[in-house]
């Protein structure tokens, strides 16, 4: 006798669905990742060749793998003990917290994504905005550099356009691995970041137990070569000018260094300037602490009607309204050539058998000569140049003539100083009468039916930031 089994729709559909996953999952999938493996290793293979610097093998690593390497790290596990005790918790609390923090911190490179995605992102935008120039103090240093070296970018940090336009310009020569604040840690942008290498950092965190996995993170990665970026002022300058640099990432690479048997390690001073900074107007607002704090929503709806009215520009007016960013290269720095220049101060010039203190104060040197580096190449673009020029006489009423017969002199002091400046004697005239264009079309100067300048004084917080990165050639 035959039966029949009659079934609800939704648990036929429920199994229909049940069904494809498994056939997604056993067949289709592996498939899928065998090809996309396939891919990237080819990408790393053909990358490999002209790069500079190589991907390392750490940069490759599961991700799983690396979180697990840091939870199981002898000093994380002393450091969880030490933890657990302190607050009266089981172990396996203490644990889990660090777990949490591992897989926040850990990136999960993907060459692929990296060089075929982002290189192009971070081109396009870089040039979408501004007039790119790029300048190397010494580049036969730069590429005398030991390929087998941990390379450190260290730089000022203007804008987060700084990360883009970095990223853009080394991309022929290595793969960068960020530290990014927690303002990047939204979905999907977040997954985004970690597939091109980047790690979070809680910047203001004071729990010791995730200062301890951030640590070790950074030094495994150090000595495992990866070329890193750091900006050693910690963030963004509110002022324009240059912040005094912050000890902790320089301490976390070198804390353990053996300068007789480690890699070595290659401080490169990187200095970045801007024609026009994209945050300059909220950055100089946070200045004011009786300024009212903005919405998310207000931020949002400002950000994207930003965008969408420059993507539809024109490229000249585009260059008009942003002008110039400029990146320069400096003298690289080693760090066991510090380490023999400070030998009386370091006992044997080993940072590793150094007490705490005697470290810290070896390593704030290092900082600030790192800082002096970084500001000898920071660029002088034009709107900075007049900015300062303004700024001399901001009330009174001076002509063009007067303005750029000024801004002369003070290139041709500049020059003299050794700075960094790059306007050639030809291009003179027209290069600082777009700068002074761009100030009286952002509001910043006024023009009177005379034809006369003068600062706007409600805008003179603004041009001060703007003079402020090239004061410390004042």
């Amino acid at each position: 006798m035959n039966s029949t089994v009659t079934l609800p729709t939704w648990l036929f559909a429920l199994l229909l669905l049940f069904a494809a996953v498994m056939v997604l999952d056993r067949i289709l999938m592996p498939g899928i990742r065998w090809y996309l493996r396939r891919r990237v290793n080819r990408v790393i293979e053909e990358i490999n060749t002209r790069l500079d610097i190589e991907i390392r093998p750490f940069q490759l690593t599961r991700r799983q793998a690396l979180i697990d390497q840091l939870v199981f790290d002898d000093k994380v596990v002393a450091a969880i003990r030490e933890y657990a005790a302190e607050h009266n918790m089981p172990t396996e609390v203490a644990q889990a917290k660090v777990q949490k923090y591992a897989n926040e911190i850990a990136p999960a490179f993907n060459a692929y994504i990296y060089f075929r995605f982002g290189y192009w992102l971070a081109k396009k935008i870089a040039r979408l905005m501004y007039r790119i120039r790029v300048g190397f103090f010494d580049d036969g240093e730069m590429k005398a550099i030991p390929p087998d070296a941990s390379v450190v970018f260290v730089m000022n940090h203007r804008s987060n356009m700084d990360y883009i336009l970095v990223s853009f310009l080394v991309a022929e020569r290595t793969a960068l691995s960020y530290a990014v604040g927690e303002w990047a840690r939204i979905w999907p942008l977040q997954t985004l970041i970690k597939s091109m290498g980047a790690f979070f950092v809680r910047r203001n965190s004071r729990n010791p137990l995730y200062r301890k996995v951030l640590e070790r993170y950074v030094n495994l990665s150090t000595r495992a070569g990866v070329c890193q970026a750091v900006f050693p002022e910690g963030g963004l300058t509110r002022d324009g000018a240059m912040r005094e640099p912050k000890l902790g990432f320089l301490d976390y690479m070198l804390r353990d260094y053996h300068p007789e048997h480690d890699r070595e390690v290659v401080f490169v001073p990187v200095g970045i300037n801007y024609d026009r900074v994209v945050e300059d107007k909220s950055l100089v607002r946070r200045l004011d602490p009786e300024a009212e704090r903005r919405s998310k929503w207000f931020v949002a709806k400002t950000t994207l009607r930003f965008v969408l009215k420059t993507a539809l520009m024109e490229r000249r007016k585009r260059w008009r309204r942003f002008g110039y960013a400029a990146v320069n290269f400096g003298k690289p720095v080693y760090a066991r050539a510090f380490c023999a220049a400070h030998a009386s101060e370091m006992g044997d010039g080993d940072f590793s058998k150094m007490e705490k203190p005697q470290r810290i104060q070896c390593i704030e040197t290092l900082a600030q000569n790192l800082m002096q580096s970084i500001a000898r190449v920071v660029p002088i673009l034009p709107v900075p140049l007049m900015c300062e020029i303004v700024l001399q006489s901001p009330q009174a009423w001076r002509s063009e003539l007067e303005l750029k017969a000024r801004a002369v002199e003070r290139i041709a002091e500049l020059r003299g100083q050794g700075a960094p400046i790059d306007i050639s004697d030809a291009a003179c005239e027209r290069v600082l009468s777009a700068a002074l264009d761009m100030l009286v079309g952002r509001g910043f100067v006024e023009i009177n039916e005379d034809g006369l300048y003068r600062a706007r004084a409600e805008a003179e917080t603004v041009l001060q930031y703007y003079a402020n990165s090239i004061r410390h050639w004042r």
